[in-house]
């Protein structure tokens, strides 16, 4: 960790990844893992004036007190409408100075089964003009419930902030927890971690796919892409006890081997979806009616994805990258050719075509693992020491983070970042390049987690 004078913090150039506080400094951290921080006088430090820093000002006033001093933005990030004197402060979305426009309000509380947040669309007839959301409706208060506690204890929490990415968010946090030790899991569970990593990517590959097929008109294409799912969601309760992984990453390793039947029971999940998907993506590729809805829709230029540095499939050509899947010196993915990403236009065809372009990588890699999985124990007992370390793995949106301030083994203080963090604004964006009727698509094609953010 670098710390800072007031102005190096402020000229400080780079790719954004997080920005967050404790009781005495603010923290900023910058691809590839470069970790910063200034000190907060009178609980005030200078704002940062990178896109994607929005956000996170915004929390750290939120979660703590603190504030970015020329940072102008008065909107929450969570714990709306809860003034110290009990009232409710009604928000304020400002509509656009256009003749004609009026407002289109969805949410928080939804149709279907779905996180709460609000979207208010500025339109003129169908037509956009502008999107702003409102997340933080649902807020956990995760980092509080973790201070004071074992890594172990709070790797819980860890596991519950984005249930998607429960296991990269478990990971992330057991790799924190394991630089600020100075220790290591034992290979064999780091295979194992990397494989059920692999498998939580394809099930939500798979329901990213079928879901926006299905909002296009596509329910051939939905149901199949959501047996391929449920397909995942068993071999996963097969190999490991639980649907989702969840719980499964700990500091130290792994809560428990691969079941006997599991290596099976993956293998078969693979070869289902590995049979049926070139089929699947011609109907992507051939139906005009389908690609009429997909391209051109929700564009995210690459200037702005790149702006806010946002990773994963959105606004770029590959989500894969090396550096964020995993920290540097973890196997098993040493040397085993991970695409390098090249940021091209964005629209959801695009952002489809990048799930698609990762499955095959994804069941290649997999099988690579099965194959080579090693011999061993598959969790160590962390010490009892001090120390501040910094975690990354990539899950199926893009890289998450968690940083870990322990003090002789319990946790003085936490911070995570989700990929969606960044990908929220860019939502906001793209739904400006399309009409309303076709904001459902663009959605589920960013697919930002409302729980990730709402820390």
């Amino acid at each position: 960790m670098n710390l800072l004078t007031p102005e190096e913090w402020a000229a400080r150039t780079g790719d954004f990844i997080a920005l967050w506080t404790d009781a005495a400094h603010a923290y900023a951290l910058y691809e590839p893992g470069e970790l910063v921080a200034v000190e907060l006088r009178e609980g005030s430090y200078p704002a940062l004036a990178h896109p994607g820093a929005n956000w996170f000002q915004r929390l750290a006033r939120d979660l703590s007190g603190h504030v970015a001093a020329g940072f102008a933005d008065p909107r929450r990030a969570v714990e709306h409408c809860r003034e110290p004197d009990g009232r409710a402060e009604w928000p304020s979305f400002p509509l656009p100075e256009v003749e004609g426009a009026h407002q289109v309000a969805v949410g928080p509380v939804h149709a279907g089964i779905i996180e709460p947040g609000h979207f208010r669309f500025s339109v003129i007839g169908e037509r956009v003009l502008s999107l702003q959301a409102r997340l933080g409706y649902a807020h956990k208060g995760t980092l509080r419930l973790m201070r004071g506690k074992s890594p172990r204890q709070a790797a819980r929490y860890a596991a519950r902030i984005s249930g998607d990415a429960t296991v990269a968010h478990a990971i992330a946090f057991a790799r924190a927890a394991e630089a600020a030790l100075a220790f290591r899991a034992p290979e064999r569970a780091e295979y194992l971690r990397a494989l059920m990593a692999e498998t939580e990517r394809l099930a939500n590959h798979a329901g990213d796919i079928g879901a926006i097929a299905g909002d296009a008109g596509f329910a051939f294409l939905e149901a199949r892409f959501a047996l391929a799912r449920e397909r995942f969601c068993a071999a996963a309760h097969a190999a490991f006890g639980h649907r989702l992984m969840m719980d499964l990453v700990v500091p130290g390793g792994v809560a428990g081997d691969l079941a006997p039947e599991g290596a099976a029971a993956i293998t078969a999940a693979l070869d289902a979806l590995e049979q049926e998907l070139p089929g699947l993506r011609r109907v992507f590729e051939d139906y005009a009616s389908l690609q009429d809805r997909l391209v051109g829709t929700g564009v995210i230029p690459p200037g702005l994805a790149a702006a806010y540095n946002a990773g994963g499939y959105v606004g770029r050509a590959s989500g894969r990258r090396a550096d964020a899947r995993l920290s540097p010196g973890y196997p098993p993915y040493e040397g085993l050719g991970l695409a390098v990403p090249v940021a091209r236009e964005g629209d959801v065809a695009a952002r489809v075509n990048i799930r698609l372009e990762e499955i095959p990588e994804s069941i290649r890699l997999i099988r690579q693992m099965l194959a080579a999985l090693p011999p061993g124990p598959v969790a160590v007992a962390p010490p009892a020491a001090s120390g501040m370390g910094l975690g990354v793995a990539e899950s199926f949106r893009g890289p998450v983070w968690h940083w870990l301030n322990l003090d002789n083994g319990q946790i003085r203080d936490a911070f995570a970042a989700d990929a969606s963090a960044l990908h929220w604004p860019l939502l906001e964006h793209a739904a400006t390049t399309a009409i309303l009727a076709d904001f459902p698509l663009i959605n589920k094609s960013v697919n930002g987690s409302y729980s990730g953010v709402d820390l």
